[in-house]
């Protein structure tokens, strides 16, 4: 039997966790942006303060609360919060993306009466297992889990414990002209001189990212061709141990930390090639943004890796957590223009094809609509 049409506009929520520029939170912000307007009615909520991406979310009329969460003790009043608001605007859909706006919207979704939850699970979490006993016990009250990329799901399925029938791969999105057409930055502003090759990473400086990693293998690098100079783009909490790492290896005069930066396009633009370092992921954004802008990418084996760069093709691929196999892809990138000059055009085929925000809110709509027309959870 055909189930009746859907009326129009379908009220949807979206919860996260915050709202400052990462991957998930500009997933979030696009598929948000990328809806048709006719057929959906987005609201988003976020659990802690606004931030950046509140501003875009509203220039676009999509209405945003900001829940102001702040640790633990808050817990209470945010689902709460959450729990009213989500009776008061009565969505087809909750979506929720990260940890904690999952665990908290499956709960307040069912103090509410909202019949359709849809969470994201947007990395494979190696180091906080506790995360995965929360997300195991609480998923029944979850229809779908949508996951970044095959690694999380197979992750999600075999060490987490998810049931793999609610498990679905939707990789992120990425605007291709924005990276393809951008200007490329003044590299001088770093102190770098014109017309050098420059070696980007960037991400949150933390441990997942490897950043340690990287420097022991550019340490290892002696000498170093006199033109080639590291950038890493990015702000946490091992900055300092970062710069002190660099110090130690007597670094600083080819290593360039400028921070957290909003010209990320411009900056890929003027580089020569992506470094990530990582030692686990989901589906990285900023290999999508580098593969969007024409640049070959060095990676380490983790979780979405596999659906992006093809070893030898458009990258380089070595195992995590191994300085002297990082070191090695590095010296080989370095000496083959030619395969940087190839590598990227083949990237830039692959986003333009399957990669982009338009795609990825399209797969988003196709499951939202196959939930709203059979039983919920």
């Amino acid at each position: 039997m055909t189930s009746p049409p859907l009326p129009k506009p379908i009220r949807i929520a979206f919860c996260i966790t915050e709202l400052d520029p990462g991957g998930a939170e500009r997933a979030l912000t696009q598929l948000v942006l990328n809806l048709n307007r006719d057929d959906w009615e987005p609201y988003v909520i976020c659990l802690g303060p606004r931030a950046h991406l509140v501003q875009v979310l509203e220039s676009a009329k999509v209405p945003v609360l900001c829940l102001n969460a702040n640790g633990l003790l808050s817990l209470p009043r945010v689902l709460w919060q959450l729990t009213q608001h989500l009776r008061r605007i009565r969505p087809a859909i909750l979506q929720t993306f990260l940890f904690h706006a999952n665990l908290v919207g499956r709960i307040a979704a069912r103090l509410a009466g909202v019949k359709t939850v849809v969470s994201g699970l947007r990395v494979a979490e190696h180091q906080l297992k506790w995360h995965g006993l929360f997300d195991r016990w609480t998923n029944w009250l979850v229809a779908t889990n949508v996951c970044v990329s095959k690694g999380v799901a197979d992750f999600s399925a075999e060490v987490v414990g998810l049931n793999p029938a609610k498990l679905v791969v939707i990789p992120n999105g990425v605007d291709a002209d924005l990276f393809a057409q951008a200007t490329p930055a003044d590299m001088t502003s770093f102190e770098i001189p014109a017309g050098s090759r420059v070696l980007i990473s960037i991400g949150r400086l933390e441990r997942q990212k490897g950043f340690d990693v990287l420097l022991d293998a550019v340490a290892s690098l002696n000498p170093l061709p006199d033109d080639v100079y590291f950038v890493i783009v990015g702000d946490g909490p091992d900055s300092d141990n970062l710069r002190k790492q660099a110090e130690r290896c007597h670094l600083t005069n080819r290593i360039r930390f400028p921070g957290r930066r909003d010209d990320v396009p411009n900056l890929l633009a003027a580089s020569t090639a992506l470094i990530l370092s990582s030692r686990w992921e989901g589906m990285p954004n900023v290999v999508l943004e580098a593969m969007a802008a024409g640049l070959p990418v060095i990676t380490t084996r983790v979780e979405g890796i596999s659906e992006l760069i093809h070893d030898g093709v458009n990258g380089l691929i070595v195992a995590p957590d191994q300085p002297g196999e990082l070191a090695t892809a590095i010296l080989r990138m370095l000496s083959q223009p030619d395969f940087c000059r190839s590598a990227g055009p083949k990237s830039q085929s692959i986003v333009a094809k399957e990669l982009t925000n338009q795609v990825m809110a399209d797969a988003y709509v196709k499951l939202y609509i196959q939930r709203l027309q059979r039983p919920a959870n």
